[in-house]
């Protein structure tokens, strides 16, 4: 067992997901007090940083504090009232899902700060949360793919010659979000432009993605530079997809077959696609990998990444990680241990230049 550490959990954050990300912090929190110390930093949805009481993340309070991006402060959290020290975390670890937290932000604020944080870099952070630099980098990786375009704005000539070339129906999604928050099913020409603007209003970019017959698979990796992808699991959404209130409602009847029910070429093939994703990001610590297995051609093909996925109680990272044997607990043990494994190697690297 690594030692017991004190363990920052960033939560909240300022994006469409911020709800999502407190309700992961709970679950996330209460398992690593079974090994660490846990301090609740809740980002707010205005990005301010508050420090709360105790080791259960809540969605409102907290102490104002901030990080100095400075190595020499060791990552200590201190008070922005008087910069006095409120606190001496030895890893960080994000909850953040969606923008200014996935997407390499926050990433960049501990590197600054040299601190150990768990999952992966700027980069690849930025990177798997750009849908459009997601998917060339796949392209580069030979990762297969479905048919898509991506719009900047609304644009008449571009919106028809998306519809031309992908055909209805399809799918429209903002390009830097996820947890399926404005995405839209298009099913007649007339759907786009309300799609359209809907995506648009979360982020500049849009991704028209052509619709397939498919069975939705997710695996999981874990892992810095020797990743590991779990068991394969299946989603049966209770609507036409897996949209938002599939995945989060009470009363969502969504069922979650882990482990799904493949042959044993076809889970080679999605695990062996699954590290293939994940090394084409440049990703480390942890990631979820979403596929489609197309239901007639039976071709494997990779939807996204997602390098710091949903860990509610109901999520499919962990639940996918304790059917290949890895509890919660001991799965979020390991993420710390990979998040320090990762800076010590950083701390290796130099930074001068000597002939």
């Amino acid at each position: 067992m690594a030692p017991r550490q004190t363990v920052a959990l960033l939560f909240g954050g300022r994006s469409g997901e911020h709800e999502v990300s407190v309700r992961s912090a709970v679950s996330v929190a209460a398992g690593l007090a079974v090994r660490h110390r846990v301090l609740p930093v809740l980002l707010d949805k205005r990005g301010g940083w508050l420090l709360q009481d105790g080791a259960e993340p809540r969605p409102t309070g907290g102490r104002p504090v901030f990080l100095t991006p400075s190595p020499g402060d060791r990552g200590r959290l201190r008070l922005l009232s008087d910069a006095s020290l409120a606190a001496e975390p030895d890893v960080y670890f994000p909850v953040l899902h969606g923008t200014f937290g996935e997407d390499g932000t926050v990433q960049g604020l501990l590197e600054l700060a040299a601190v150990p944080y768990v999952g992966s870099g700027v980069a690849a952070s930025a990177a798997a949360m750009d849908k459009e630099m997601m998917k060339a980098l796949f392209a580069q990786a030979g990762v297969p793919q479905g048919r898509y375009r991506v719009l900047r704005g609304r644009d008449r000539a571009a919106e028809e010659a998306a519809v031309l070339a992908l055909g209805l129906p399809l799918f429209v999604k903002p390009a830097n979000l996820g947890s399926s928050v404005a995405v839209s099913k298009v099913k007649r020409a007339a759907e786009l432009a309300p799609a359209l603007d809907l995506a648009l209003a979360y982020d500049r970019k849009a991704v028209l993605e052509a619709a397939i017959d498919a069975r939705e698979i997710e695996v999981s990796v874990l892992g810095n530079e020797a990743p590991e992808a779990s068991l394969p699991g299946e989603i049966l959404p209770d609507g036409e997809f897996y949209d938002y209130d599939s995945k989060y409602s009470p009363d969502s009847k969504t069922e979650l077959r882990i482990p799904a029910p493949l042959d044993a070429a076809t889970t080679s093939r999605l695990q062996e696609l699954a590290i293939g994703a994940f090394r084409a990001v440049d990703a480390s610590g942890y990631a979820r990998v979403d596929f489609f297995l197309d239901r007639t051609t039976g071709d494997v093909l990779v939807n996204e990444i997602n390098t710091i996925p949903g860990f509610t109680s109901i999520s499919m990272f962990p639940k996918l990680w304790a059917a290949t044997g890895l509890p919660y607990d001991a799965l979020l043990d390991r993420l710390v241990a990979l998040g320090l494994a990762r800076q010590l190697a950083r701390d290796r690297l130099r930074t001068d230049f000597r002939a």
